[in-house]
């Protein structure tokens, strides 16, 4: 029943920047942690950074000091604002959420359908 959608991704130059956002919809009783993982061609899913309700955050450390990760509860939404980009930030990038549903309170991981990043010159 949740679906959750990736926006803002796109072609950028290296040093640059770009905003991925991912709304969550549907029936759902609450949202625990939030995040964004990236695939890039030939390897494997990674973490890129998560976010839990109280706003905590964790960052993949190739990461750290470039990428920014928020949330809006109100809107159900997860932010990715991502500076400095590199080349090798080149991926699918994929929103995840948490989720609590109503049936039986069990904590479900959805994931947005991804949207592609690429930095290159």
């Amino acid at each position: 029943q949740v679906q959750l959608v990736e926006s803002g991704g796109g072609l950028v130059q290296p040093g640059g920047s770009l905003r991925l956002s991912c709304a969550a919809s549907g029936s759902m009783s609450s949202i625990n942690d939030m995040g964004w993982y990236r695939q890039a061609p030939g390897k494997q899913r990674e973490l890129v950074a998560t976010i839990t309700n109280a706003g905590n955050t964790n960052y993949a450390h190739s990461v750290k000091g470039r990428f920014t990760i928020s949330r809006d509860n109100a809107r159900k939404a997860v932010y990715l604002q991502m500076n400095s980009l590199k080349p090798e930030d080149t991926a699918v990038y994929f929103c995840n959420a948490e989720i609590i549903t109503w049936l039986y309170r069990r904590t479900v991981s959805s994931w947005g359908q991804g949207t592609q990043v690429t930095v290159s010159s």
